[in-house]
């Protein structure tokens, strides 16, 4: 049965080891393509899913929110259940909501965090979801002083992909810290929006900083350049998570 045309929110995880990140492309697997595929079956008709942000290639999502407008009738409990019948165990939906039309999974987003995992002690079962480093352990303490420089609105090119076409590379971050685990050490990040590629590229600055490859000072130097070549490789997709995504008043929606 069809009614006016509505628009809902999807809340998602997915590993993204399999999927060439989040948004369609041409000849690669993604996690947008495969849901739109999806949800068109339990349609009949094609329903574009339009999400929160890109992900990397192999980066994983603990918590992902998109949405689509459709003007059919349905409960979102069926639909949760029907989508992950279809989908792979590499996707999980797990709430579906209806929300203000003009809500914009992208644009409305108001604040986003990432979590990046290290390890230091070879667990098999960490390994795929973390990146592992053996022999020297950086030192957190001197990451964890760096990355408070980082606090505050900044212009970030230093920390983008080469070839962004982003209007600005300005963001703002309000939270960067390291923090210990059982098995090594846990990076997670807040701001209002990133850059291609930025988390990983300043986690693996991070790293070095740790390490003794790169100087306090020499950080700060990076910091100011707005060149990318002057920072540290990217730390490897497989250990960060998009780990939440804030709208202003989504409970509402429940």
């Amino acid at each position: 049965m069809k009614t006016e045309q509505k628009r809902w929110f999807i809340e998602l995880s997915y590993n993204g080891a399999a999927f060439s990140g989040w948004q369609r492309q041409l000849n690669a697997s993604s996690v947008q393509q495969t849901i739109e595929e999806a949800i068109s079956i339990i349609f009949q008709k094609p329903t574009e899913i339009l999400g929160c942000g890109r992900t990397d290639s192999g980066v994983h999502a603990k918590s992902y929110f998109a949405h689509f407008d459709t003007e059919m009738s349905f409960e979102p409990v069926d639909l949760v259940f029907k989508l992950n019948s279809i989908l792979n165990n590499d996707i999980g939906i797990s709430r579906i909501c209806s929300v203000d039309n003009q809500l914009h999974a992208r644009f409305d987003a108001t604040l986003r965090t990432y979590k990046y995992f290290v390890l230091f002690e070879k667990n098999p079962f960490e390994i795929p979801f973390s990146h592992y480093i053996y022999g020297t352990k950086p030192d957190i303490e001197k990451m964890n002083f760096a990355a408070q420089l980082l606090l505050g609105e900044h212009d970030f090119s230093c920390f983008e992909k080469i070839g962004s076409d982003n209007s600005t590379s300005i963001c703002k971050i309000s939270h960067a810290k390291w923090t210990k685990n059982e098995s090594g050490t846990v990076f997670e990040i807040s701001a209002n929006r990133f850059l291609r590629n930025m988390v990983r590229a300043i986690t693996g600055t991070l790293l070095e900083v740790g390490l003794d490859d790169i100087s306090m000072e020499k950080f700060k130097t990076i910091l100011k350049s707005k060149d990318r070549s002057q920072a540290g490789p990217s730390a490897p997709a497989k250990g960060l998570f998009l780990w939440q995504i804030t709208y202003p008043n989504l409970k509402s929606y429940e």
